[in-house]
């Protein structure tokens, strides 16, 4: 697919729309996500239930896919016994179906720009025990960066827009990934998960959030997988420290067990809150976990009235 415009310059122009959780639309068409590989399992079982997904959130109003390859590593898959060739191509294939999807909404009539954004999760969602919700693994910087760059590579040469550090709960975890996406050529953002005005592990947003208005690569920061009322803040704090355009896509506002392996509590997420992270500094909207497609068509429609930005190719 032919794109003159970048997602960075997209940014500059007006808010652009994210997708929502990939694993709840799985999830909704029938498959069974109970893996510690989660929804990246489908890599190699069901790639096409991937793309449709991906084509669901497109046709439902956003601009940008985040690809399937959150919990995909090639520790992960060496566990259920792939060889590392083979994980490669499925890492290589996540980006790839993301690109199919966009494909097949322009034959049904979509016009406007698609954006690719290649999902790299923290270590912890490579042990699926919860821990990327917490952090502080034992690990030294260097150790993470030597965890993150080879997968990072592989979906860097695949050809994303931009290279999505995502639910990232330490900011010694954001300093290794910061790390090793230099060099690669792929634009990235940087999203911390928070709990109230504090990184997962603990740190202040300010310290968190203060070595991404350095690094060149990095065209966004700021925060997803949480709470929607802990955005607020985040999404000022983000602006003021590193000047940079703000990505935010919380979760539902249910709450996630990891023990039980299962969602609590009830939605807090609305369409209208939009407004207030757009007026705080918010450029890349969407949403995370138990936000569907209808959310997303709510938020587009909300950017719509609000100016949101058409670029054309």
């Amino acid at each position: 697919m032919t794109r003159s415009t970048t997602l960075a310059e997209a940014l500059a122009a007006a808010p652009v729309v994210l997708d929502g959780g990939l694993s709840n639309q799985l999830e909704s068409a029938g498959h069974d996500l109970s893996d510690e590989l989660w929804s990246a399992r489908l890599l190699a079982e069901r790639p096409e239930a991937i793309t449709e997904a991906h084509l669901a959130y497109f046709e439902a109003g956003a601009d940008v896919a985040i690809t399937s390859s959150y919990q995909a590593t090639f520790e992960g898959f060496a566990k259920r016994g792939i060889p590392e060739e083979r994980a490669a191509e499925l890492l290589g294939l996540s980006v790839g179906l993301a690109r199919e999807a966009a494909v097949r909404a322009r034959a049904d009539g979509v016009t406007r720009p698609l954006w690719v954004a290649a999902s790299v999760g923290p270590y912890g969602a490579m042990l699926a025990d919860g821990s990327e919700y917490r952090g502080r693994y034992g690990l030294t910087v260097a150790e993470l960066e030597a965890f993150h760059r080879p997968r990072l590579e592989v979906l860097a040469a695949a050809g994303p827009d931009v290279l999505a550090l995502e639910t990232v709960p330490d900011a010694d975890e954001a300093e290794a990934l910061l790390r090793a996406v230099r060099g690669l050529g792929v634009p990235a953002w940087l999203s911390y998960s928070v709990s109230g005005d504090r990184t997962r592990a603990g740190q202040s947003l300010e310290e968190a959030f203060a070595p991404a208005a350095e690094a060149d690569e990095v065209i966004a920061v700021g925060v997803n997988c949480c709470a929607p009322e802990d955005v607020d803040g985040a999404v000022e704090t983000a602006a003021r420290v590193t000047g940079k355009p703000v990505v935010v896509y919380p979760n539902s506002g249910e709450t996630w067990d990891a023990g039980a392996r299962a969602w609590s509590g009830r939605s807090t997420f609305t369409a209208e809150q939009v407004t207030g992270w757009r007026r705080a500094g918010a450029r890349l909207i969407g949403g995370c976990c138990r936000v569907g497609p209808a959310a997303i068509t709510s938020i587009a429609g909300t950017l719509g009235e609000q100016g949101r930005a058409r670029p054309t190719e």
